[in-house]
């Protein structure tokens, strides 16, 4: 009887622990614009693995609000402006911040 009482307890304590981690921390955005901006993160990265231009190994993709940041390093410039490029022809980016740092 007592197993029981300890078994419960533990279970109640471990769902306690792990529920609020599934959720947005507070002031930050929706959970709705949260998965929003994971979509636009997500597609972003395919496009990049998509295309010869860029290295999609190289390059940080970021979301917030519908702002997507670029971070890494490029290869050259012109990689650098597709990256950009790709980016800003996703569905639901508002806007593009470009911190890649070009390193030949």
């Amino acid at each position: 009887m007592m197993l029981r009482y300890v078994l419960s307890a533990a279970v109640t304590a471990a769902a306690l622990l792990t529920l609020p981690g599934c959720a947005v921390t507070r002031g930050q955005q929706t959970v709705g614009a949260y998965v929003d901006d994971s979509a636009i993160t997500t597609s972003v990265k395919a496009r990049f693995v998509e295309s010869k231009d860029v290295d999609a190994a190289a390059i940080s993709v970021e979301t917030l609000n519908g702002t997507v940041m670029l971070s890494g390093f490029a290869k050259s410039a012109t990689e650098k402006a597709a990256a950009d490029g790709i980016a800003r022809k996703v569905n639901g980016v508002k806007a593009v911040r470009n911190e890649i740092v070009v390193r030949p």
